[in-house]
């Protein structure tokens, strides 16, 4: 295959991909607004506190260095949050290649 048939197929496959996923996406949720999203949002927020207020209780205990246990208690934490965000990230995706629709006013 030629370079420029590799081209024309990677172009074609972008294509194929954003139509399924807006035909896919589009059909499933509701349109987004400022409003609907902050709820995602905030859970997002709230995740990130307990996560690091774990982190300052972790440092403010007397175990030097801490227990496997509380690493593993604080990991839960740190999951919990990044899990969070890489959801709000695949959002931000939908949203940045049109596969949802969003309203101006809520």
């Amino acid at each position: 295959m030629s370079d420029s048939s590799n081209a024309r197929l990677l172009l074609e496959l972008e294509k194929l991909t954003r139509d399924v996923n807006r035909e896919v996406m589009h059909e499933a949720m509701p349109q987004l607004s400022l409003d609907s999203l902050k709820p995602i949002v905030t859970v997002v927020a709230q995740a990130r506190l307990s996560y690091l207020r774990e982190l300052v209780a972790v440092a403010a205990e007397d175990d030097t260095p801490p227990s496997y246990e509380r690493i593993q208690q604080l990991a839960h934490y740190r999951e919990r949050y990044e899990e969070l965000v890489a959801g709000v990230q695949a959002l931000e995706r939908a949203i940045e290649h049109d596969y949802l629709d969003v309203i101006d006013h809520p």
